[in-house]
């Protein structure tokens, strides 16, 4: 699959996200500062948990900010065997125990799931332990997480 088409799903897919998650953190902001948000009695605490709520969307909405700015600013390269596995990587795995797996290494937004003609890749970082073991590796190489063992079948 191309990879530009992956880049552009992972943008359209964080763009989506920041949009209703903008939407959500205006209406906890909202929340937390109308009227009926005051507390009532030492015990009323609606008008606090708002406002922890909105606080808290408000630092995932500068995440994803930053994660799609990453995603919009990486040059994808193809692989080369001097430099191994490098950001932008389509890398197809697979298990001692037969099991296949397709990741992409990006700069962040991992646990994004993508679809193609030939099924699902899962989005990692480099800061996930496998992202960590795969930069640099190539065809053939073995890395490990834990108890699972993966070899390098193919990248991209």
């Amino acid at each position: 699959m191309n990879k530009l088409l992956l880049q552009q799903q992972v943008c359209d897919r964080l763009e989506a996200d920041l949009a209703s998650l903008i939407a959500a953190a205006e209406a906890a902001h909202q929340a937390a500062t109308h009227e009926e948000s005051k507390a009532e009695n030492k015990y009323d605490t609606r008008g606090l948990e708002a406002s922890y709520l909105a606080a808290g969307q408000s630092r995932r909405v500068a995440e994803i900010r930053r994660a799609l700015a990453a995603w919009r600013a990486m040059q994808l390269r193809a692989y080369d065997d001097e430099n191994g596995i490098q950001l932008g990587a389509l890398v197809c795995l697979q298990g001692t125990d037969g099991r296949r797996q397709r990741l992409l290494l990006g700069p962040d937004g991992a646990g994004l799931k993508l679809h193609d003609a030939q099924g699902e890749i899962l989005l990692i970082s480099p800061h996930a332990p496998l992202g960590q073991q795969l930069l640099g590796q190539g065809p053939g190489d073995w890395v490990q997480v834990g108890q699972v063992r993966w070899q390098v079948l193919q990248v991209e």
